[in-house]
């Protein structure tokens, strides 16, 4: 439904404005007289209300801002106008306007908050819709908080890690272009007549070769970068990506240890705000971003559905670690599954942590390495012809 933005007076003389949705302007105008106010502006805010969206880090703030706000005592159609009249001049503002306005007119949060599917996942819909019935909604916007805090930070640890080493790489790229396109071709006439050592030979082969296919090896390069963007915008290409990523033993383990991170805090803090075991596994699974984890946990909700614990679900999935298997056949008999789940993505943070600084101190020293061996090389293949003083001398 269209969204509208309107300015009206009431009857008492204050000036109020707000958004409102509504089929077309009409109905949004009569929608707002039997609200007995005095319209003087209606305008068109948005086509679709799902376009409007928070950014992460603003999302962050008004979850942790509501959750203080509650705690401090306000109630919550108090402290969501708060937080609308301190985002007044962010373009977000009309989806803080929406939610004070359907909050208002008495909608619940969790049903104004489903209208932006964009900012609020499924997750962060049943804890509210959880803490609304148990009237515990200040605990749990915390707890959103914190989740969404500590999955922002295991982002930036991931982009943080990789950032500098893709750095270097597209530098060592941009190095040989440089060499192969400008210096050995700059220096070619020196060389003529003149009999070449293989590594000399080589070189300039390579760079004349690029030299003369440059727009195919554009056409190519550009080619190739695109069909990787669109292919890995499909779910078989992630999917290929993936599988591929497996391979290799390092990044496996901390591709798997980051989909652990956010199944077992997710589900930690799902079974903690009062969702049942087998709804807080599905909902789980959205945020796990990892294939074959996914399919274990699909099995494992069917086991569950069939009587089964939740550790012997696991027992047969060779992604779930023997550490999880054990602290949850514990936490089955102590009755404690939330805390045993919080442990154990405490746990796997910390190993991801320290696979992340393995790989960054791997990867620069390579890359540098790398780098200045291919520089050596063809530096070395431009000295050598020139330190040979014999085929000067007889020139």
């Amino acid at each position: 439904m269209p969204l509208f933005r309107y300015l009206a007076v009431t009857p008492e003389g204050k000036s109020i404005k707000g958004v409102i949705d509504a089929d077309s302007l009409l109905v949004a105008k009569e929608r707002l007289r039997k609200q007995q106010v005095m319209v003087t502006a209606v305008t068109l805010l948005q086509s679709k209300q799902d376009q409007l969206s928070l950014p992460p880090p603003l999302l962050l703030s008004f979850t942790r801002e509501l959750a203080q706000l509650l705690k401090a005592g306000l109630p919550l159609y108090e402290s969501l106008l708060t937080i609308e009249e301190k985002y007044r001049r962010n373009k977000a503002h009309p989806l803080f306007l929406d939610l004070c306005d359907h909050l208002k007119e008495g909608t619940s949060l969790s049903s104004a908050l489903k209208r932006y599917p964009a900012t609020f996942d499924r997750i962060y819909l049943s804890m509210v819709q959880v803490a609304e019935q148990s009237g515990n909604l200040a605990a749990v916007f915390d707890q959103l908080a914190q989740l969404i805090a500590r999955q922002q930070k295991l982002k930036k640890q991931l982009v943080s890690a990789l950032a500098y080493p893709a750095f270097l790489a597209l530098f060592c790229f941009c190095v040989i272009c440089g060499l192969m396109f400008f210096v050995v071709p700059s220096m070619k006439e020196l060389f003529e007549g003149r009999d070449l050592h293989p590594i000399t030979a080589v070189v300039l082969g390579i760079s004349n070769w690029a030299n003369a296919n440059a727009v195919l090896l554009l056409m190519t390069v550009t080619l190739l970068i695109s069909g990787a963007v669109i292919a890995l915008r499909s779910r078989r290409g992630k999917l290929f990506l993936y599988e591929i990523s497996l391979k290799i033993p390092f990044v496996k383990t901390l591709i798997l240890h980051s989909a652990l991170v956010r199944f077992c805090r997710s589900l930690a803090m799902l079974l903690a705000g009062g969702v049942p075991l087998l709804e807080a596994l599905a909902l789980s699974r959205n945020v796990v971003k990892s294939p074959l984890i996914e399919v274990s946990i699909l099995d494992a909700e069917k086991r569950v559905g069939q009587g089964e614990r939740l550790s012997a679900a696991f027992k047969g999935a060779p992604q779930i670690p023997p550490l999880v298997l054990r602290m949850l056949a514990l936490a089955e008999e102590t009755g404690k599954m939330g805390d045993a789940f919080f442990s154990l993505s405490e746990i796997y943070d910390e190993e991801m942590e320290k696979h992340l600084a393995q790989l960054s101190t791997f990867l620069q020293p390579a890359l540098l390495i790398t780098l200045g061996a291919i520089v050596g090389l063809v530096v070395l293949s431009i000295l050598l012809p020139l330190t040979d003083v014999s085929s000067f001398v007889s020139n």
